[in-house]
């Protein structure tokens, strides 16, 4: 008797519910240890990260020691990090930053909030930065990228960094989704001149809400520090060095962090190592367990052994399919949907920006793409990148977390391959 898909009428391959966290790994992780943490910093009474013992600076040394980077700035938010990175890095009206037409818009909006100008680039089969349009895209503006490394994946860094040292343009490193990834062997984050950690509650570890800056470069810290907070030079005039600082400081935003996001990110951070070997763990269990495909390829990883494994995604090859696919997985209990169609507007997807494709700002005299500062000229609509979107309609994602067991994945990987064999 021939083998049946669920969809039509057979024995779905997967019974019960996968497991399901609600957050980020790191929020199933929270335990006693983050509760007394941050319970003795209230009991301190002492909750400005500028203290003697200060949890924020010893999140940031901690960091820093794992990342290989000298420097390390923590603050409020994934987005705030990235804001601070890029002006750091120089980042400022006139300017042009070129980002992935996949990411939160997030990374779009920091670049709008330097007073610089998003140009949306296109994605490849790695779902990340394709850094031959990257190249095509590069103008006299330009003055930096943003590689994303999206659910963990780091993309083409090589390439990208290839890219932009042929151009000189600054790489700031987007991983906020990626903590803890590496690309063979070098800690994503402390490849480019900056990177930037999301400690969001969706995150590979969690404060709830908070960020990270990172860089070698002291200037490029100093300048992220100024932008973190404006009274930054009054708390610290006793703690630079003799000759005072590199630049005169400047006064932008507050992003500054309390010492409870220190304490609760420290305790995290401790947790990282064991939350990436039991998500690598699944993902080399799943993807091990995959037939040779018919209807699909995987998506492109240039490093397997970096990748943080919190997803895997395969490409379907026939757009016409896709829909047929994504319903006999979720019959068969893998529950999927293609990253981009109507049914599922995802977020991350540029199309979705409307306050970027708009060009809306704050206040009309300082909109980035009318300043006089900005010689060049961005247009944007909905089907700009056609790349990115057939991708992100042919591509289908499988998450995997903390409650995630072996035989889970080996069930989800039982799925696909019946799907694709009956399809």
């Amino acid at each position: 008797m021939s083998e049946r898909l669920a969809i039509d009428g057979g024995s779905p391959i997967i019974s019960d519910p996968l497991p399901s966290t609600g957050g980020g790994p790191g929020v199933s992780c929270i335990g006693d240890e983050e509760v007394q943490a941050v319970e003795a910093v209230l009991r301190t009474g002492k909750l400005f990260r500028f203290v003697d013992d200060s949890r924020v600076r010893a999140f940031e040394a901690a960091a820093c020691a794992r990342l290989g980077r000298k420097h390390g700035l923590m603050v409020n938010s994934g987005t705030s990090a990235l804001v601070c990175a890029l002006q750091g890095v120089g980042v400022g009206p006139g300017d042009e930053v070129i980002v992935p037409g996949y990411t939160y818009i997030a990374t779009a909006a920091a670049v709008v909030a330097c007073g610089a100008v998003p140009v949306i680039a296109e994605i490849d089969e790695s779902l990340g930065l394709d850094p031959r349009d990257v190249e095509a895209k590069v103008t006299p503006q330009t003055r930096a990228v943003v590689p994303v490394y999206m659910q963990g994946v780091p993309a083409r860094i090589s390439d990208l960094m290839a890219v932009c040292r042929r151009h000189g343009l600054a790489v700031v490193e987007d991983c906020c989704q990626c903590i803890g990834g590496e690309y063979f062997g070098k800690p994503v984050g402390s490849i480019g001149d900056a990177g930037a950690w999301s400690l969001n509650y969706f995150k590979i570890i969690t404060c709830g809400e908070g960020g990270l800056v990172v860089t070698d470069d002291y200037g490029v810290h100093e300048r992220a520090c100024f932008a973190s907070d404006p009274a930054l030079p009054m708390w610290m005039k006793e703690t630079i060095a003799t000759d005072g600082w590199g630049e005169p400081p400047f006064s932008a935003n507050c992003f500054r962090p309390s010492e409870l996001l220190g304490a609760l990110a420290l305790v995290q951070l401790g947790r990282l190592d064991a939350i990436l070997a039991h998500t690598r763990a699944m993902k080399r269990t799943f993807l091990s367990g995959l037939a040779e495909p018919r209807h699909y390829v995987r998506q492109h990883v240039d490093d397997p052994d970096g990748d943080c494994g919190i997803s895997a995604a395969i490409i379907v090859s026939d757009p016409d399919l896709v829909g047929r696919f994504a319903d006999a997985l979720t019959a068969e209990g893998l529950p999927c949907g293609a990253a981009h169609s109507d049914s599922f507007p995802d977020r991350h997807i540029y199309r979705y920006w409307d306050s970027i494709l708009q060009k809306r700002s704050h206040h009309a005299a300082a909109s980035p793409w009318t300043h006089p500062a900005y010689a060049g000229s961005v247009t944007y609509s909905q089907d700009m990148c056609p790349k990115t979107l057939d991708l992100l309609g042919r591509a289908l994602r499988f998450g995997f977390n903390m409650k995630t067991q072996t035989h889970h994945a080996e069930a989800m990987a039982a799925a696909v391959n019946k799907v694709d064999r009956c399809l």
